[in-house]
């Protein structure tokens, strides 16, 4: 527990750690909110493809007009302010920049950035969980080439859950399953960017509707952000997608270990050592008490008897049977507590959560009836979902990457429910993510577990 010293440190020695922000939605605006706050952190560089909306982001996080004027990277350097820029590449070419911070958002977009900033010996905190599902395991694998960290975003859930595994892991206990809640039912997998609201208003309030992208938090009520962020922690951790993907189950955080379990021992998982996502609504979208709504989880046992009796004696969330407990976290603070991310990257040389293996895939899933020579609008539009896959099943039968099915066309009809192939569509072969994407199935095609 050292970084804030860490930073400190930095900030006596005036060399302040420098970053670049590529992206100025919700998710990163949260963070601005805080950089400016950060002793010994230096946003060097804000990149979005309207700065005239990225600024008026950093004055609506309070950042003084003075201190976001900064006419160059080179003026920001020189006085400590902030250049904002359309030319991300300006701040991943830039020698005096540390640390990439990629949240756009598009997973095409975010791998090219993410590789650009690794080619130029810099760490990525890859905000981006999109790119990171669709090539995670390429990057992270050319990163440590680079000498240099490729990350996953602290405050975001994945990492959460990736440090609730470390922890069972290094204490010696077996993870039986590890994942977050949300609010599911089955008919949210038909949500659109039109409907979005009718759902998110039931638990989300959020009162300046102008830092929201539908389409992105349609992704949140779907399923598909779920399927990508497990997706995330599986190729991270090593943990498996169960054979059908995410079940949702109805729970509170007090059931946890009492749902989260084998379905050998009364549970509803297909196995252990998976992911999964509770809902806090019960099918009949009813609210339950103490959901989980905005935390992470992990459902752990132990083959000793004297841990599991330990378990109870100090309070950890049992099942019945005293086999099996569970720890939470009741929420995520997203960009607020991004910091961390970027510490550990600069100072420690280390990733709060990296991609190490391909075991789970996002496969792109029709919403509705979809018909020959539609053109599909990707992650939370109104065409396809993402659902959770096993990589084996993936590759064997050659489904269709979420991450890849947006502006392209559709070859023939296609019936809602369906998974869709990469046979489906008419795809440019030349583009650079479909080919960092085959390369990547390549690399990392034979599944781990860990």
């Amino acid at each position: 527990m050292n970084l804030f010293h860490m930073l400190r440190e930095r900030a006596a020695q005036n060399r302040p750690v420098r970053i670049g922000q590529i992206g100025a939605g919700k998710f990163g605006t949260m963070f601005l909110a805080q950089c400016r706050l950060t002793t010994g952190m230096h946003l060097v560089g804000l990149a979005d493809l309207n700065p005239a909306r990225a600024r008026e982001r950093l004055e609506g996080v309070q950042w003084p007009k003075e201190r976001i004027d900064a006419k160059s990277l080179g003026d920001a350097l020189k006085t400590g302010k902030t250049h904002v820029t359309d030319n991300a590449m300006a701040l991943i070419e830039n020698p005096d920049i540390e640390v990439i911070i990629e949240v756009t958002g598009d997973p095409a977009v975010g791998i090219r950035h993410a590789m650009a900033a690794i080619d130029h010996g810099k760490h990525v905190v890859m905000v981006n969980v999109e790119g990171d599902a669709l090539a995670g395991p390429l990057l992270a694998k050319r990163a440590k080439e680079k000498g240099v960290v490729y990350s996953m975003a602290w405050g975001d859930q994945p990492a959460l859950i990736c440090e609730h595994v470390d922890w069972a892991r290094t204490c010696g206990f077996e993870v039986v399953a590890a994942g977050k809640g949300t609010r599911y039912n089955t008919h949210y997998h038909r949500s659109n960017p039109e409907t979005v609201w009718d759902i998110l208003d039931k638990y989300l309030t959020i009162k300046d509707r102008r830092h929201i992208n539908p389409k992105m938090f349609n992704s949140f009520i779907d399923g598909t952000k779920s399927g990508i962020e497990m997706t995330a922690v599986c190729n991270a951790t090593g943990l498996v997608p169960q054979s059908n993907g995410l079940a949702f189950p109805p729970s509170s955080r007090f059931e946890l270990s009492e749902v989260c379990k084998p379905k050998s021992d009364g549970g509803t998982l297909e196995k252990a050592g998976v992911t999964e996502v509770v809902s806090s609504v019960t099918r009949d979208e009813k609210d339950i008490p103490h959901h989980l709504a905005m935390g992470t989880f992990v459902v752990i046992t132990s083959e000793s008897a004297y841990a599991q009796q330990c378990f109870g004696e100090y309070n950890m969330l049992q099942d019945k049977s005293g086999k099996y407990a569970a720890l939470y976290r009741p929420t995520h603070m997203i960009g607020l507590e991004l910091g961390l991310s970027v510490a550990s990257a600069a100072l420690r040389k280390e990733p709060t959560g990296t991609s190490l293996m391909f075991n789970s895939d996002v496969v792109a899933t029709a919403k509705r009836n979809l018909k020959k020579g539609e053109i599909l609008d990707g992650e939370g539009g109104f065409c396809v979902w993402g659902k959770q896959t096993p990589a084996s099943a993936s590759l064997k039968e050659g489904y269709l990457p979420l991450g890849l099915a947006q502006h392209v066309k559709l070859k023939g009809d296609i019936k809602e429910g369906e998974r869709l192939k990469w046979a489906d569509v008419e795809i440019d072969t030349t583009d650079f993510a479909y080919k960092f994407r085959r390369e990547m199935e390549a690399a990392f095609g034979r599944p781990n577990v860990r």
